[in-house]
């Protein structure tokens, strides 16, 4: 198995795989890096261990060496000249009248390139404004449209939770989410509660979905009859997954009053639900919100 150690780049919480050589590295560690674009600089975020190969995607690229005090120096050079450089791309762009919006810029670890992200609704034609940014620049430019969640990854913030969006703070790989996601966790499909700052369905959808899934299957369905270990029969009103209650109204024989209670799951007895796989509906899957409703 190769030996590897994961290295974390600015912006971008995702962990890449390289491969150390004779070095001996410590989580924390600065690093120059061989990349597909150049040398580029990052810290070590996962020590030196071994991994199978079906894990390495793609070529398994080197650590070049553990920066000097002059890498250091030039990085942090780089990021002040990537601040100076963002508002004059934001002007061009004003000037050039594209329907887009600048997300981001950095320049690459040799200097020579400058990377401009943006997001825009459609496909843009900017080569006129690739023109005037290396006038202005004096350097190459690179144009990169992105999705709204590499935007909200790059930009960060606040979510809804209070806490910072896990795509940007410690989320290496998107989660996989689906409006299914939200009716099995009986939320609210108001589109204001379930989307993130992006626009997206919440990544922390995908967090809890297994336990979810797998404790309702356990449980009765609203309006099903069960029978409590005491021989009372009562009509199923609500469940608590996590709390693993169900609550009951149970009537009397002359049906002129009722009694609600809750029970723990494991005090009552039903007919288990059909544990069968259900066929996924496809309107349950992906993220789009456009259908749903404000409440």
């Amino acid at each position: 198995m190769p030996k590897i150690v994961g290295i974390k780049f600015d912006f971008n919480p995702k962990v890449y795989y390289f491969a150390p050589g004779d070095l001996e590295l410590e989580v924390g560690d600065e690093v120059v890096v061989q990349t597909g674009r150049g040398l580029d600089y990052g810290s070590v975020s996962m020590p030196l261990s071994e991994v199978p190969d079906k894990k390495i995607v793609g070529k398994l690229m080197p650590v070049v060496r553990v920066a000097t005090p002059e890498d250091k120096e030039k990085h942090d050079s780089l990021l002040e000249k990537r601040k100076t450089a963002y508002p004059q791309i934001a002007e061009k762009i004003r000037e050039s009248k594209l329907e887009m919006k600048l997300v981001g810029a950095e320049y690459t670890f040799d200097g020579g390139k400058l990377i401009i992200y943006f997001t825009a609704d459609g496909r843009v034609d900017f080569r006129n404004l690739v023109r005037d940014l290396a006038s202005a620049f004096h350097t190459r430019i690179e144009l990169k449209q992105i999705g709204a969640r590499d935007e909200c990854r790059m930009m960060g913030g606040i979510a809804p939770c209070g806490r910072a969006c896990c795509c940007s703070d410690h989320m290496p790989e998107y989660a996989r989410v689906s409006i299914k996601m939200a009716k099995t966790q009986n939320l609210s499909l108001n589109p204001a509660k379930i989307s993130g700052l992006c626009g997206r369905l919440m990544c922390c959808l995908a967090y809890e979905n297994e336990y979810y899934s797998e404790v309702n299957r356990a449980m009765p369905k609203v309006g099903a009859t069960v029978t409590t270990v005491g021989g009372e029969t009562g009509t199923v009103i609500g469940t608590n997954p996590l709390k693993k209650t169900v609550r009951l109204r149970v009537e009397n024989k002359d049906k002129d009053t009722m009694t609600i209670t809750d029970y723990e799951l494991k005090d009552i007895k039903f007919k288990p639900k059909n544990n069968a796989p259900v066929k996924d509906d496809p309107a349950d899957d992906g993220d789009d919100l456009s259908e749903l409703k404000e409440e």
